[in-house]
């Protein structure tokens, strides 16, 4: 399981990989057996997927000695039973019999083997790092219609983001057309009142020091009509 959900390999991948295609120096796999000829790649392992790596090496150890063969499978042929055969990967039926037991026992009955790989390139797609481009140097073959449908829930993800921003920017507006201010929690002279003093604006920019100097006009002449004269102090550029 942890080995689809970290890497995005579909089950006949995982059932293909031999020892000799696993860099433990780079800690990589490279994924020689595919559906199409797009799935051949080279995949980083995470911490997670090294971690089953690693127990997977053990777990061969065990079952044929410490002198494993560069040939030998990963899944290899009757395991569980009393002769496995490292040289046989294992075969589909098995491979299916044993998903079934694992995920009945984990209680997820119904869970099919690929639905991992689909969650880990969800999990891809709506991350901020992944391009459509790293996506399928990951994951291999993703056909166009699929790839629509993983960057619509890359946009939908963006979309909740900026949802709850705009939530947040919402009650703040709320706040200050009910109270008369913007109810942030840092609030600059809390106890200042608008008409007894001038306000202080920085301008900064160019040569003159001002950036903007249409609108710092607008907001000057705004604020006298409201509060009175506007002191206006310039910065150096920085």
């Amino acid at each position: 399981m942890a080995g689809s959900l970290n890497t995005t390999m579909r089950g006949c991948e995982l059932r293909a990989l031999s020892w000799r295609y696993v860099d433990f120096l780079e800690r990589t796999v490279t994924v020689r057996r595919s559906k199409t000829e797009a799935g051949k790649r080279l995949i980083p392992l995470n911490p997670d997927a090294w971690d089953a790596i690693l127990e997977l090496r053990e777990r061969s150890k065990r079952l044929f000695g410490d002198s494993l063969q560069p040939d030998w499978y990963l899944f290899p042929h009757a395991e569980g039973f009393s002769r496995p055969d490292p040289t046989q990967s294992m075969r589909r039926g098995g491979w299916r019999t044993a998903w079934r037991n694992i995920s009945r026992e984990a209680g997820l009955k119904g869970l099919r083997f690929h639905d991992l790989r689909h969650h880990a390139i969800t999990e891809l797609a709506e991350s901020d790092d992944a391009s459509d481009q790293t996506i399928r140097s990951i994951a291999g073959h993703v056909s166009e219609k699929m790839l629509g449908h993983y960057s619509h829930i890359r946009l939908e993800a963006k979309r909740r983001a900026l949802d709850a921003l705009s939530g947040r920017s919402t009650e703040v507006v709320s706040e200050r057309d009910a109270g008369g201010s913007y109810g942030t929690k840092d609030v600059t002279n809390p106890d200042s009142k608008p008409n007894s003093n001038p306000q202080v604006f920085e301008k900064s920019g160019g040569a003159d020091g001002v950036r903007t100097r249409d609108l710092l006009d607008a907001i000057e002449a705004r604020s006298q009509l409201r509060y009175g004269p506007t002191v206006v102090r310039r910065v150096p550029y920085l």
